[in-house]
């Protein structure tokens, strides 16, 4: 047999985690009450995760508990405690994105297994590199990497296991970096309440005049099915195939678990499975909002997102072909059967709604050709020609729900082995030595041993009294009896009153051991959580010199632009530092004029940072390398590319993309080499100040100014609205419709910026103006801002000038006047997540 990768299934109850095991689920990942990536109907007790861990061990397969998202200062102790609490009740592994959480279970739990969520964006070697190095063994890569990239990732990151989704539903950014339903919604995707921003209808247009270029669901991603690659997969170096579905009712877990337990089983016999359509039949019909394969074997257009509608899209049968009376005729492939759920859908072009019932009543008139006629009872009109789409098959359900029936349903207390020996002889009291682990007591009784005129102690007497332990927390074990004499009598009466007091001590030992065990866990924890902060790494000497040169004192005003002709216009408005994105929009300006403007700064005193792409796939990292290459300090949401130059000597920002959410993932990335670590654009005020305590605000930048890219997607609107091959249609971009938006329901817009490798960046559809956090953020000690000029139009000179004069206003002790940014502003603003927490 060859060996295959795990399958990975998920849970949201108990009983998905029985449809999981009964159907071939080699491990079950599952959030527990709080602190995990879906906070709404898919949480199990702890109660619940613990029996989960006993059905799971007693058939040899695993349990994964899901502590993935990013956390603030104040949560960290209670996550601590709380994943004790799930250590205690059997997890095999635990599943984070938060990398200062990675840190602190590394120092508090060092045995327990830590996999790396797909929420750490990593899609390349050194991502995966220094996520290793931090101490995760597993890493979920993101679901954009292709075969081709999986394997660079395999063979230049070794020892570090990988991980990858197979089936189920695609986000269509890259996970970790949706900022977009915080922004609209306060529900973060980070946080675990993600909105689905990416599910509703949205209108594609250009704004130079104004004309709709396209209209739909056109950021819905269809559902992920990786059935055709998985030995593809397997053979890249792939270890875990991890099936989404927390939210999925137990039917699911069992469908679908099912079916790809089928396709590996016949990878390791040594097949490649040849799978036909009857076979994917029960995988659409339980939940599909249509399938793509994804990214795996190369860029996907417009066949990866739904289009038309983004739910359930169910099995196509056939057609409406008339009506009799109450009753519709319909003309299908498959006979629809009483309980089935059907939906409707309107001939291509109409405005009508979908619609749908279930089958109450339904008459099979014929067949021919292949199809049945049938005459169903409907609630409703439904004109002829509309499809006929089988949205549930209670066949499918009632066959999942029997494939797990016969695991148990209840709960079972979890006892402790007790295992117990007894000594006597005649003449002499009974004594009951009784061990609960480390725990041990010795129980000597109170009447004489005697010989015995009928029946004799024997080991099954002892083992029916001594056992009876009822509502206890234990459960009698080993029973040794070679230390009793043969042929002796002891009343039952006397039996019970030795184990009752022996159950009485070891109760008290019992909590005086989980009382100390739980003191020197939070001991554990407060240390662990005691900083002793790393200090930012020290700037070099010429960029001291570079700042202090400007008169402006150790303040950084730092501009994003991605123009040439705007970071000339920002740097002679008073900016002390621009941060040039060659990558944002085609076409990339030539390297010569970027050293030219490198020099220019240079001589008024100003830094150029070169800001790299947040994503860069192992088949990009050749063009990055050109601009790396230039020797200019860099801002980068990269976390491989934050570690990797800055242990090369370079200086380094790390962006907002590396989700610094708490002073332990600042204390990580300072550690890695960063020079300065811009906060979290979802962090409150107070949750700054807390996150910056430990350095008293040095080494920290803040966003108080522009559009955060809401979305990274490789999926590219624009040429799926062309029905254009992506990458290749680089005219749309850069010719024909140079600036395009999306406008959501709400007739907010969101910028799109199709980026150099072809990947679409969805902008915040108001910029965020923060001038009135700048004097709290100054006073917590943040001497570095940031304002973000990512869309035409922005007035770049007099914003800059405005927050400038704030600036100097606090440098020399003054009242800075906020007033001026947000008259430039107007109405048309949001002051982010400064006041909304998520």
């Amino acid at each position: 047999m060859r060996q295959v990768p795990e399958l990975l299934s998920p849970a949201g109850s108990l009983d998905a985690v029985r449809a999981a095991l009964a159907n071939g689920a080699d491990a079950v990942y599952l959030g527990a009450q709080r602190y995990n990536a879906r906070d709404e109907g898919a949480q199990l007790s702890l109660d619940e995760v613990g029996e989960a861990c006993r059905l799971a061990h007693e058939r040899g397969r695993r349990i994964y508990l899901t502590l993935n998202i990013l956390l603030k200062p104040h949560e960290l102790r209670d996550a601590l405690a709380f994943l004790g609490e799930a250590i205690d009740v059997g997890i095999d592994a635990v599943i984070v994105q938060d990398i200062g959480l990675v840190r602190l279970i590394r120092a508090i739990y060092p045995e327990l297994e830590i996999h790396g969520s797909t929420q750490m964006t990593v899609h390349d070697a050194a991502g995966a590199r220094v996520i290793r190095d931090l101490g995760v063994e597993r890493v979920v890569l993101a679901r954009e990497n292709s075969l081709e990239d999986i394997r660079a990732i395999h063979a230049e990151a070794p020892g570090i296991g990988l991980e990858t989704f197979v089936h189920g539903a695609l986000c269509i950014s890259y996970s970790g970096q949706c900022y977009m339903s915080g922004m609209i919604s306060e529900r973060s995707a980070n946080r675990g309440s993600c909105a689905q921003s990416c599910r509703k209808d949205y209108v594609l247009r250009d704004l130079a005049d104004g004309s709709e270029l396209d209209r739909g669901y056109l950021i819905s991603a269809k559902d992920l099915a990786a059935y055709d690659h998985l030995a593809d997969i397997a053979e890249a170096g792939v270890g875990c195939l991890k099936v989404e579905g927390r939210k999925k009712k137990p039917e699911y877990v069992a469908t679908v678990t099912h079916g790809y337990r089928a396709f590996l089983d016949r990878i390791a016999r040594g097949e490649r499975p040849d799978i036909q359509p009857a076979e994917i039949q029960p995988l659409v019909q339980i939940f599909s909002r249509g399938f793509t394969g994804g990214m795996y074997g190369g860029r996907e257009g417009r066949e990866y997102i739904t289009r038309t509608q983004p739910d359930n899209r169910g099995l196509d049968l056939g057609v409406v072909v008339g009506r009799q009376g109450m009753e519709l005729l319909i003309e299908v492939r498959e006979a629809v059967q009483m309980g089935d759920g059907l939906g409707f859908e309107p001939p291509p072009g109409s405005t009508a709604d979908s619609r749908g019932f279930a089958v109450s009543q339904v008459r099979t008139l014929g067949e021919f050709n292949g199809l049945t006629r049938q005459a169903v009872r409907a609630p409703m009109f439904i004109a002829d020609g509309w499809r006929v789409v089988r949205t549930s098959e209670l066949a499918l359900l009632e066959r999942a729900r029997a494939s797990y029936a016969d695991l148990p349903t209840t709960i079972r207390a979890r006892k402790a082995a007790l295992d117990a020996r007894v000594f006597g002889s005649a003449g002499g009291p009974l004594k009951l030595i009784a061990n609960v682990g480390d725990d041990r007591v010795t129980i000597r009784g109170e009447i004489a041993l005697a010989p015995a005129e009928k029946r004799a102690l024997d080991a099954a007497k002892l083992r029916e009294q001594l056992g009876r332990l009822g509502d206890t927390p234990f459960a009698l074990a080993a029973l040794d009896t070679s230390g009793l004499a043969d042929g002796l009598f002891v009343p039952v009466s006397e039996l019970n009153h030795l184990r009752q007091r022996a159950v009485e001590e070891l109760l008290v030992l019992r909590d005086w051991s989980e009382q100390a065990r739980l003191a020197d866990r939070e001991a554990g924890i407060d240390q662990a959580l005691r900083l002793d902060p790393v200090a930012p790494a020290a700037l070099p000497a010429a960029a001291v010199t570079a700042v202090t040169a400007t008169g402006r004192g150790t303040a950084v005003l730092s501009a994003e632009v991605f123009s040439l002709d705007d970071a000339r216009t920002a740097a002679a408005a008073g900016a002390t530092e621009i941060v040039f994105d060659p990558f944002l929009r085609h076409p990339m300006p030539p390297l010569a004029r970027v050293r030219a403007l490198a020099d220019d700064l240079t001589a008024l005193g100003v830094v150029l940072r070169i800001r790299t792409p947040t994503i860069v796939r192992p088949v990009e990292r050749r063009t990055i390398q050109k601009w790396l290459d230039l020797g200019l300090p860099i801002v980068s949401g990269h976390l491989g590319l934050v570690h990797e130059l800055a242990a090369a000597g370079r200086d380094v920002v790390a962006d907002y993309a590396v989700n610094c959410f708490n002073q332990h993932t600042a204390q990580q990335l300072f550690g890695l080499g960063a020079r300065r670590v811009t906060l979290s654009i979802e962090l409150t005020m107070d949750e700054v100040r807390d996150v910056v305590a430990p350095w008293e605000g040095s080494g920290f930048d803040a966003i108080v100014y522009g559009r955060p890219e809401g979305m990274t997607i490789e999926h590219c609107v624009l040429s799926a609205a062309f029905d254009r091959v992506p990458t290749t249609c680089r005219d749309l971009c850069v010719q024909k419709h140079v600036n395009v938006e999306l406008t959501d329901p709400s007739g907010y817009t969101f910028p799109v910026a199709t980026d150099s490798a072809c990947r679409n960046r969805l902008l915040h559809s108001r910029p965020i103006e923060g001038s009135e956090f700048i004097p709290p953020l100054w006073a917590a000690g943040v001497r570095s801002f940031r304002l973000l000029f990512n869309v035409p139009g922005d007035p770049i000179a007099a914003l800059v000038t405005a927050y400038r004069g704030m600036l100097d206003a606090l440098g020399t002790g003054s009242a800075p006047d906020v007033r001026p940014p947000r008259a430039l502003v107007g109405s048309a603003f949001t002051r982010g997540h400064f006041t909304r927490a998520v």
